[in-house]
């Protein structure tokens, strides 16, 4: 009835004066409902600010009803206002609350011009409290104070001189005054002159910093102190100027905002320390090649004349000279020139042996082909300048030699290819089904789950109209534990040889838990059959759904091919129910250290490119360094708590340079943010995966080259990081932006071509696109299309034989070069607008 009546006023002005007078005949009780104004700049953070006022306000007094009227301009070339105050309102969806946008429509001040029977209505309706948000203002406006028994005035450190202070009105006639944003940079300065100016126009000479009603707030941080002191000071000037108290719990001793950065000021320069630090590396290595080949020509030189019977003294001479060059070498270049026949002879040899984590790993260096020639699994460089060798060294090297140009492991692991399929539709166990279909027949099982946009924004399973026809669409619907235990039955997910993706970001934390629980709830089932206990825990669990009176969960419809059973038998029921609770945390200590998987919860792309950022960047952020402080503690290995996504940067617009440099740029915020937080940067980085687009650009065949490069320089020279920290591991999906919805039977070409570019290169797992991606969910016949795709090009095709096929290559040394340097450049332009 209230939006209804302020409609008829706003609208209606001959209606309105006939219902006037009858309705506040009938509402007359007397009783003062106070109205308190907030005005400020446009972007001073108003909405915020009121958001936190009516949050403790509504928390504090449960019984009371507070009415926001919030003013909008209209645009005067189009006549339409945004209306978007809402948008930063997050208290008002409380039955205390009521919330009505007006536009200005035809009046040119900051506020409706039906503002004030909007007022008059929402204390008829018996309201405790009216709020009035005006819109930006000038310098000049003060119609905030003709209808608010207080007026606020928000504004923000970046006014300008301290002079224009003295032109801004509302200083003169604002009860309270809030500077917003208190952590821009020079915010105590602008604090200060506000006082100062706010004293000499209210003649409060005498009065404390601390008694002026200024005060300094950073409205965006939850529960921040400089708030909690305005709340505080609100009240008690509406209680002064209004009789009508509210009486807070909230001290009323004066604080300033508590400034919690999440990454300190000074490392704001991060991304140009990076561009410096692999520039200087790239200097140095041209000017390390530079000495390598004067060093071989003298000792040429000096060779070639001792030969021919020369001058003892110019020979003498040279080879000193030789030694002084030899000496301002790297010692480690110096080493490895002089190693270099046998480095070439370890890679010529007819096995290879390598070592990853606590296991040696010995294979064969050649492949025989049916015209019985033998082809390398590993092709060396055929050079023979000292300066070409060192540039190579420190710029390619080998497939697992630094700086990982050419792919972080020294061979392909022949028993596990790098497919990975992104699956999810429907419920759970046709999900399910869908996951034991692709990984029918395979020796390791490598899962990539795609939830639908529910789960996505973290709801639950709904009627409502706007959720019920999204429910499983294009995903997985995943709501519940069981829902996470059904999804993965049937795969041992603590087994060396499965790995899950779980494409998640807003909701990842807790789809995390759920996965965690099942893996460790598999294991648990595990432990009951291999030591006989299946009878008495069959028991407990029918004493457990007894005491509940409901019946146990079960899995819908009949079992896949290869599924075994597993993860079903504690449906409904959590493992440390089942079994005494120092076998369950054995248990879960064990599987948490073997689980092999990703899970993506890139918030920072997220807030970039795509909209599942259910929470603030700040709480977010923390969010993600609270798994990977739990991730330290628990040693969780081989799971990684992030995969900073590419792909969605790409999906957005991105070209591959700026896709490149933007995911690049993310995981090094990452790693800025953690040790920001005190975690150890060997101990995190090894939870750390990426994400990237493939496509037809060329840029595309060097993508995976030059990301690993950048971050191995990096992290071995600006953060100091280990072997493994410096490995940058990737998945690449191929571009779903080249799949056409005409012509679809062509796509699975184009697909081909990026999956070899993919391949090629080394990356760590793959996602083929099916061809019909474009107009319909992935049939069954598609995806296995897809499929064969990859087995295809890993099997069959020739080139994919030897495991460096694109090293040597005159064009992909340019192109790697190239994206490199603008990489940099892109960081160096990410720098100078404030990183």
């Amino acid at each position: 009835a209230l939006a209804r009546a302020i409609t008829i006023a706003e609208n209606d002005p001959q209606t309105w004066k006939t219902w006037h007078e009858r309705l506040r005949a009938r509402a007359s009780n007397g009783r003062t409902v106070p109205v308190v104004g907030f005005t400020g700049t446009g972007g001073a953070g108003k909405s915020t600010v009121v958001d936190e006022f009516v949050r403790r306000f509504i928390t504090e007094f449960p019984d009371k009803r507070v009415a926001i009227l919030s003013v909008d301009p209209t645009r005067r070339k189009t006549g339409g206002a945004l209306l978007g105050d809402r948008i930063r309102m997050n208290a008002i969806y409380s039955p205390q609350v009521f919330m009505r946008s007006l536009a200005t429509r035809g009046s040119s001040g900051a506020l409706s011009s039906a503002v004030r029977e909007a007022i008059e209505l929402a204390q008829m309706a018996s309201f405790d409290l009216v709020i009035v948000e005006s819109t930006g203002i000038g310098q000049a406006d003060i119609d905030i104070v003709e209808l608010a028994d207080i007026s606020v005035y928000v504004m923000t450190p970046e006014y300008g001189a301290a002079t224009q202070l003295e032109k801004i009105n509302m200083l003169d006639y604002a009860d309270v005054v809030i500077v917003n944003k208190f952590d821009k940079p020079g915010a105590e300065d602008a604090l200060r002159d506000v006082r100062k100016q706010y004293r000499r126009n209210h003649q409060r000479f005498h009065d404390p910093d601390e008694a002026l009603p200024v005060y300094a707030t950073m409205a965006s941080y939850f529960n921040d102190r400089g708030m909690n002191t305005a709340y505080r000071g609100i009240l008690d000037r509406l209680g002064a100027k209004t009789g009508v108290h509210f009486p807070t719990q909230y001290p009323d001793t004066y604080q300033l905002p508590e400034k919690n950065y999440l990454l300190p000021p000074e490392r704001a320069h991060y991304l140009g320390e990076i561009a410096d630090t692999i520039e200087r590396y790239n200097q140095e290595t041209e000017e390390q090649a530079r000495l390598a080949r004067k060093w071989q020509s003298l000792l040429q030189t000096a060779e070639a004349l001792e030969a021919e019977g020369a001058d003892e003294g110019v020979v003498k001479v040279l080879r000193a000279e030789a030694d002084t060059v030899a000496r301002r070498l790297l010692p480690e270049i110096r080493q490895q020139l002089e190693n270099w026949d046998q480095m070439m002879a370890r890679y010529q040899d007819e096995t290879f042996r390598y070592q990853v984590r606590d296991r040696v790993i010995e294979q064969p260096m050649y492949k025989e082909t049916l015209s019985h020639n033998r082809i390398p699994r590993i092709a060396t460089p055929n050079l023979n300048d000292w300066g070409d060798r060192v540039r190579w060294l420190r710029q390619e090297n080998f497939p697992g030699e630094f700086p990982y140009t050419a792919g972080v492991y020294p061979m392909k692991n022949p028993d596990e290819e790098p497919i990975r399929m992104f699956a999810g539709e429907g419920t759970p166990e046709r999900t399910n089904r869908r996951f034991h279909f692709l990984a029918y027949g395979h020796p390791f099982k490598r899962l990539s789950t795609a939830f639908d946009s529910v789960t996505l924004y973290g709801q639950d399973p709904d009627e409502r109209p706007d959720i019920y026809g999204k429910i499983g669409n294009s995903g997985v619907s995943v709501a519940t534990l069981d829902d996470a235990k059904k999804l993965y039955s049937g795969f041992d997910l603590a087994d060396r040889h499965t790995s899950v993706s779980m494409t998640i970001n807003g909701p990842a934390p807790m789809m995390l838990a759920m996965f965690f629980n099942a893996a460790i709830d598999q294991q648990v089932e595990k432990y009951i059959r291999e030591q006989g206990l299946v009878e008495e825990a069959q028991r407990r669990i029918q004493a457990y759904f007894a005491e509940r009176g409901v019946p146990q969960p079960t899995y819908q419809g009949q079992l896949p091919e290869g599924h075994n059973g597993l993860g079903l038998m504690l449906l409904g029921i959590p493992g440390d129910q089942v079994v005494p609770r120092e076998v369950y945390e054995r248990i879960k200590a064990d599987t948490l250290r073997r689980i092999r998987g990703t899970v993506q919860a890139d918030i920072l792309k997220e807030d970039q490119a795509q909209n599942t950022a259910l929470f603030s960047i700040e709480y977010s952020l923390k969010l993600m360094a609270d798994i990977q402080e739990y991730f330290v503690r628990n040693q969780v290995r081989n799971f990684y708590s992030v995969s900073i996504s590419g792909y969605h940067i790409a999906e957005a617009g991105a070209n591959p340079i700026t896709q490149l440099a933007f995911t690049l740029a993310n995981g090094f915020t990452y790693v800025e943010l953690y040790l920001a937080r005190g975690l150890p940067l060997d101990a995190f980085l090894r939870n750390f995966s990426f994400f990237f687009s493939n496509g037809m650009d060329p840029e595309y065949a060097v993508i995976g080259r030059v990301a690993r490069r950048i971050w191995a320089k990096a992290i071995r020279y600006r953060y100091g990081g280990d072997a493994r920290s410096q490995k940058l591991k990737y998945h690449i999906q191929t571009s779903g932006r080249s799949l056409h919805a005409q012509e679809i039977a062509f796509n699975d070409i184009r697909t081909t071509l990026e999956a070899l570019y993919a391949i090629m290169d080394n990356c760590n797992s793959l996602h083929t696109n099916a061809y019909d991606e474009a107009i319909t969910t992935p049939t069954e016949e598609s995806v296995r299309r897809a499929v064969a795709i990859q087995l295809i090009i890993n099997r069959e095709y020739g080139l994919t034989q030897n495991y460096n096929p694109l090293q040597g290559s005159y064009f992909l040394d340019y192109l790697t070069d190239l994206v490199e340097q603008r990489v940099l450049e892109e960081f160096r332009a990410l720098d100078r607008r404030g990183g």
